[in-house]
């Protein structure tokens, strides 16, 4: 296994709404500036900012399996298949978006959240019907493990499914504690933290450090475990987890 640290001038950085709405992308499009422009399926992840009022109009998408995860404040959603939705803090909305959809986003209030890109085998989803799904808090499951907050968005018992293989949590580490991650076979695990610094261990090597706003990706050829500890203050990192290959072709981004 392999740790590597992308720092945020390393990633890529948009904004919208005449700048009201910034975003932070460990994994952009081609052309924004980030170091990673994909991870197996894993194809867009973008950390959205929002001191008040702001939106994105009505624009396409097809075929990607997108989340929306909110951390702070509240989103609102409509689209062209009728639905018009508010999603708060700890929820998700998941859009399938199949041969195709139109949708606009708003926020009325400072916000924080992800906007996360899945790809699943394409020349399949754009056969299927595009969907809106939405989850409160509560769909969720959370669990402590020896004072670790674990709560799975993505795999295990949550009720949000996804046909793209991949598996997600948000994780609250308190100070000086280690959160012990099996990571199989070739898997990627990708981590941003979006509260506090910490360390990566595996377990042959010394520990590598990270800081607020750092990217970390670990991929495996082999099974083994990740450590991750907190350090200074409480951490929060949101980790996802994919296969570094699968058996469909990908998107190519252009260039």
């Amino acid at each position: 296994m392999k740790i590597q640290i992308i720092k945020p001038q390393d990633q890529a950085y948009g904004q919208f709404d005449g700048g009201k709405i910034e975003e932070q992308k460990p994994i952009g499009f081609s052309g924004e500036g980030s170091l990673i422009n994909r991870l197996g399926p894993l194809f867009y992840w973008a950390w959205g900012h929002t001191h008040g009022p702001a939106e994105i109009g009505l624009h396409p998408h097809q075929g990607f399996e997108i989340i929306t995860y909110v951390i702070k404040g509240k989103t609102y959603h409509r689209d062209t298949l009728g639905t018009e939705s508010v999603v708060g803090e700890g929820e998700a909305q998941l859009m399938q978006t199949g041969s195709g959809v139109y949708h606009a986003e708003a926020v009325k209030e400072p916000s924080e959240a992800f906007q996360i890109w899945f790809e699943p085998h394409l020349s399949q989803a754009i056969k299927r019907t595009p969907t809106y799904l939405q989850y409160s808090s509560q769909d969720f499951p959370v669990i402590d493990k020896e004072g670790v907050t674990i709560k799975t968005i993505l795999g295990n018992d949550s009720h949000m499914k996804i046909v793209t293989d991949a598996d997600m949590w948000d994780i609250r580490i308190p100070n000086g504690t280690v959160y012990t991650h099996r990571l199989s076979q070739n898997r990627t695990l990708a981590g941003l933290a979006i509260r506090g610094d910490g360390a990566f261990s595996l377990e042959t090597n010394e520990p590598t450090r990270f800081a607020h706003k750092d990217f970390v990706i670990v991929q495996s050829s082999q099974e083994g475990e990740v450590a991750i500890q907190a350090l200074d203050k409480d951490l929060r990192i949101f980790l996802i987890e994919v296969p570094t290959e699968v058996d469909y072709p990908l998107y190519r981004k252009p260039r």
